[in-house]
């Protein structure tokens, strides 16, 4: 298993920064954040960031992310279809292989009618996107199109295209009450990365991005998730990602250090081995 950061972790850092941090505390790769890219490319040519990261030996694993792409209208589509363009030009100036994609809301429509736009909209973005793979998150919250991964193991099988596949957050598969027994389901070669975290013990339908904490802690069946995907043979990428503001204000080197160490604690609890550079370290003046 391989590990990344995914930059919404460490939010308040640049994404330069996020490089060396992660490239210090011992990280693979890193999920790149969107927000963070679009203020570099405002001084910066990204060729300038790729040189960065290949100097700091970090893999820029995906481009996270292009956000509400179902249930547009023909508008919103056309939209939808120039900003995936001008993501899959980024990132293949950097080398990322992939680009997180995410439901939006499902207004109420019926769950036929959301598994048809999904599809349909993965194709179209399927067309544009070429060698870049496009992963596609399901979001376990109130009012998400896409909640469950029972529902993402379906679409992805209908869009039935080499380079579409998904995304698995243990924080969603949670909150959104997705089952153990739909990872059995999951083909692993469309697995593109899984997230990592833990979240507070509140009721599924209160929790918010807010309450998630570092991988191990709270509620969240860590154990459970993995082993069924150890048993599926996934042993891909695994990323920490964590919208916790609480973190966003302390140390982002000390955020990510510490991230690291309770992913390599699940994981390897889990059975994983983990292919760590050797490099990880603690903040500086820390005990």
């Amino acid at each position: 298993m391989r590990l990344a950061l995914n930059g919404a972790t460490i939010m308040r850092a640049p994404v330069e920064q996020d490089v060396e941090i992660a490239a210090a505390c011992g990280y693979d790769a890193l999920e790149i954040w969107a927000g963070k890219l679009a203020d570099y490319t405002r001084t910066r040519p990204l060729g300038r960031l790729a040189e960065h990261m290949r100097a700091h030996g970090i893999v820029p694993w995906s481009i996270n992310s292009i956000e509400d792409i179902t249930q547009r209208d023909a508008a919103g589509r056309r939209d939808l279809l120039d900003e995936l363009r001008r993501t899959v030009a980024a990132a293949t100036t950097l080398g990322a292989p992939a680009i997180v994609v995410v439901p939006g809301a499902g207004h109420g429509a019926p769950r036929n009618a959301v598994v048809d736009d999904a599809v349909d909209v993965l194709r179209a973005m399927s067309d544009v996107a070429g060698d870049v793979a496009l992963a596609f998150e399901f979001l376990g919250k109130p009012g998400c199109s896409a909640p469950t991964l029972d529902m993402v193991n379906e679409i992805v099988a209908r869009v039935d295209r080499a380079n579409v596949g998904m995304v698995i957050d243990v924080f969603h598969f949670y909150a959104g009450g997705s089952r153990i027994a739909d990872l059995q389901r999951v083909p692993v070669e469309k697995l593109i990365v899984l997230h990592l975290n833990g979240c507070e013990d509140l009721p599924r339908e209160r929790l918010t991005d807010a309450h998630r904490l570092y991988p191990g802690e709270g509620v969240i069946p860590a154990g459970a998730i993995l082993g069924a995907l150890r048993e599926c043979g996934f042993d891909g990428v695994a990323s920490v990602e964590i919208f916790r503001p609480q973190y966003w204000e302390q140390d982002p080197h000390e955020v990510a250090y510490t991230a690291y160490a309770r992913a390599v604690q699940v994981l390897t609890a889990a059975g994983y081995t983990i292919e760590r550079p050797g490099r990880a370290v603690w903040p500086a003046g820390r005990p």
